[in-house]
């Protein structure tokens, strides 16, 4: 394993960085929604909901099953590419929540590859209203994130967060 993991922890808004994919914490329709979602599905424009759209329902109304990812274009984010994916709902961590979260970052990470992309920005995918606490959520993440990029040296992976409260549970988590 590499001694200097290339995570990072940043305060931002996810929608302005220009990395090839940033990640959506999404809803199983991929069709927008409240959090960081929405403000994606904003910022993206109408093309983003037209290619979520596009893409096959693997159930009534489910794009994406909770843990899996799907990758589409940017359109009009600096991001060339979004990698939606559906974290768990927060229900006391008795219900293969923490499992989920990490095949969350995991299969973005390996959509990423697939694409031959190296840059990647992670919102803190089922903390908002998914009620994942934050710092079970970062260590779920980190550790998954670090399992995932254990032999790569060239995926560069930031973890964006909206708040600077949230940033720092994130850095602490990297820092453990």
């Amino acid at each position: 394993m590499r001694e200097a993991m290339p995570i990072s922890t940043l305060h931002d808004d996810i929608t302005r960085l220009d990395v090839d994919a940033i990640v959506n914490a999404a809803n199983p329709g991929l069709l927008g929604g409240g959090g960081v979602d929405g403000a994606i599905h904003r910022a993206a424009g109408p093309g983003l909901l037209a290619a979520c759209r596009a893409l096959p329902e693997s159930a009534p109304g489910v794009r994406c099953p909770t843990g899996e990812a799907r990758i589409t274009p940017g359109f009009a984010l600096p991001a060339r590419h979004v990698i939606h994916t559906v974290g768990p709902v927060w229900h006391g961590g008795h219900h293969d929540e923490a499992r989920l979260l990490g095949q969350c970052h995991r299969n973005a990470l390996r959509l990423l590859r697939g694409q031959s992309l190296r840059t990647i920005a992670f919102p803190a995918i089922s903390c908002g209203v998914y009620g994942y606490p934050p710092e079970l959520a970062a260590a779920v993440a980190v550790r998954a994130l670090r399992e995932e990029l254990a032999d790569d040296e060239v995926i560069e992976v930031t973890l964006c967060c909206f708040s600077e409260a949230m940033r720092a549970v994130f850095a602490q988590a990297l820092a453990s």
